[in-house]
């Protein structure tokens, strides 16, 4: 990239693709977007859209403002809900107060949302495997009654799992964990309940297992990982682990090149880069030309997937966006 010099000791930059984001991640953005541009602002939006501060920050200079709650929106003002999905009961009481609303749920959430109603409906006990407290999970947990849904975190709760009829079970997973630790926890499952109604097709979404994948084939010849993506961002942080566990020597979650300490590259030969499926791609650029700046730059693009996935934004906003 640059030219071979003296001053710059050499450096082997490994470039994970697919990395950023993911389709769902641009639908939902897409969607603020095009609602702000149909109604003007402010449009409201419950949570923040993707867990992206530099996302956030530019829907917010548009003319987005995030809000926690529903009771936060006027009346009179359209709110989007977040891709991780919400409970049944926030477009409920959307439609009661009679409000303008767009659902940005990503497509493979709302496929566990109707996988857990399923479950529901034919009488079984549901296991879902995911984080307390995350946006995804509140939101597939607020999919049925209180208390129709045992989350299960770690395989030591899977061994101590107790339903009431161990004939009748099933699970589902939060789209953005590890592959590897929820497949811990499922072999646990399958082991103590043979009989256990799995996913039609793994929940763990196709842009979660390809950006790992990509991980996986460099990190073992890494000095360094460095993936960039905001520390409330599950699927960021899960390649940070993913990056270890597959062998690099270091691995780091950075929000943006402003994070990067200094420190963490003396003595390195080999940095591998990925970003999370909500961080934005001019990161990743900024964070290359900070490099570059240092290091006589060979650069490998480790990619061993392509993506080619798009999901249609709702038809109110596809038709203005057209």
């Amino acid at each position: 990239m640059s030219a071979v010099t003296a001053e710059k000791p050499r450096l082997t930059l490994m470039l994970a693709s697919p990395r950023g984001f993911c389709a769902g991640v641009d639908r939902a953005i897409q969607i603020v977007e095009r609602a702000i541009e149909k109604h003007g602002s402010p449009v409201y939006v419950r949570h923040e859209i993707v867990h992206n501060r530099h996302v956030v920050e530019r829907l917010r200079g548009l003319g987005a403002v995030f809000v926690e709650e529903l009771d936060e929106v006027p009346d009179d003002r359209p709110v989007v809900f977040s891709a991780h999905g919400v409970p049944k009961s926030v477009p409920a009481a959307a439609q009661a107060r009679d409000m303008t609303y767009f659902d940005a749920t990503c497509p493979l959430v709302s496929k566990v949302h109707f996988e857990l109603q399923r479950h529901f409906d034919t009488g079984r006990e549901i296991v879902l495997i995911g984080h307390a407290g995350h946006p995804e999970v509140v939101g597939a947990m607020g999919q049925l009654p209180p208390g129709a849904v045992t989350l299960i975190e770690t395989v030591d709760d899977a061994q101590v799992y107790q339903p009431h009829d161990a004939a009748n079970v099933a699970f589902a997973t939060q789209t953005t964990l590890s592959v590897e630790d929820t497949a811990g926890i499922v072999e646990v499952l399958r082991a103590r309940f043979p009989a256990i109604a799995a996913p039609r097709k793994d929940d763990i979404c196709y842009a979660t297992t390809n950006r790992q994948e990509a991980v996986k084939q460099m990190a073992a010849v890494c000095d360094l990982v460095l993936v960039i993506g905001s520390p409330n961002s599950s699927n960021s942080l899960r390649l940070v682990e993913v990056a270890l566990r597959g062998g690099a020597k270091q691995a780091q979650l950075i929000d943006d090149v402003s994070m990067l300490n200094p420190a963490w590259l003396d003595g390195v030969a080999t940095i591998g880069v990925t970003a999370g499926a909500s961080a934005p791609e001019e990161l990743v650029q900024d964070l290359i030309t900070a490099l570059d700046r240092r290091f006589d730059i060979t650069l490998q693009n480790v990619a061993p997937v392509q993506e080619a996935v798009a999901f249609k934004l709702p038809r109110a906003l596809a038709v203005a966006a057209a």
